[in-house]
């Protein structure tokens, strides 16, 4: 029987000179390239109709909004509340670590409402157009977060079981980021990619992408390590990760409700020229 992997891979890339450059933020920027060609690419569809300068002004506001909403999210989700009136310098210590895919999603759909009034566009076209392109820069996440050795999962048995130096004991345990890397990634990408190439009702995808998340979310929460700053908060398996599923969850299911009678979108019949 062969010893399970440890997974004991150098985080740094490369090195140019005294900078070292993490494969983590290697993997933001594949997120952002990726989810930019693929864009365009569905801009010259006609599934938006805007030009090239206006998405490249969606998705830098959307950029941000992961950035700044994940950064914010995080300090109130999973940090103690007291850091607002004892260190509130805390919120832009981001070397320390800590980033929130709920608070995240939060900034990118303010960022996506703003752009949309602007542009004069129905919000939920901007979502759905957008929707499709996230799993990217999650399924890339949680392979940082594997390359880094980070949220681990609980002991397990499996024989895909792993090793993680940085865990409090050498237990082989679930490999719970390549499951996220999964189901957020590589399946939500594939589902939300193939429904929006076909017309479809406004509402449809993003109601998929939520209630996808919020259930592959809530399942590998199971089998993953809580935050240790929070633990368990109900229950004896109930996380934080789990509580702010739910709401997605049911927000999926409320868009999928509305997408029945809501209007078939279809691609428009001349895509907007790159430049204006």
């Amino acid at each position: 029987m062969s010893l399970p992997y440890t997974v004991a891979i150098d985080p740094v890339a490369f090195r140019l000179g005294s900078l070292a450059i993490h494969w983590y933020g290697l993997m933001y920027l594949g997120g952002f390239f990726g989810a930019w060609l693929l864009a365009e690419y569905r801009r010259r569809q006609g599934r938006l109709p805007v030009t090239r300068d206006a998405l490249g002004d969606l998705l830098f506001y959307a950029m941000m909004g992961v950035i700044v909403g994940g950064r914010v999210g995080y300090m109130l989700f999973y940090t103690d509340i007291h850091w607002i009136w004892t260190d509130p310098v805390a919120l832009f210590r981001v070397w320390d670590g800590g980033m929130s895919f709920h608070g995240g999603l939060v900034g990118v759909l303010a960022a996506g409402l703003w752009w949309s009034r602007r542009h004069q566009l129905p919000f939920f076209d901007t979502v759905d157009f957008v929707a499709p392109m996230v799993p990217i820069g999650l399924g890339l996440g949680r392979l940082g977060n594997f390359i880094n050795g980070e949220l681990w999962g609980k002991p397990g048995d499996v024989p895909w079981a792993m090793i993680f130096p940085n865990a409090p004991d050498r237990l082989p345990r679930h490999p719970s980021q390549l499951y996220e890397m999964l189901l957020e990634g590589v399946v939500m990408f594939t589902v939300l990619w193939l429904v929006s190439m076909k017309p479809r009702p406004r509402y449809l995808i993003s109601g998929l992408f939520a209630l996808l998340y919020g259930c592959f979310r809530f399942a590998v929460e199971f089998v993953r390590l809580p935050d240790p700053q929070l633990g368990y908060l109900a229950f004896g398996w109930l996380t934080m990760g789990q509580i702010l599923s739910l709401p997605l969850i049911v927000v999926g299911l409320v868009l999928l409700f509305m997408s029945r009678k809501a209007p078939t979108l279809r691609p428009y019949t001349v895509a907007m020229p790159a430049k204006e």
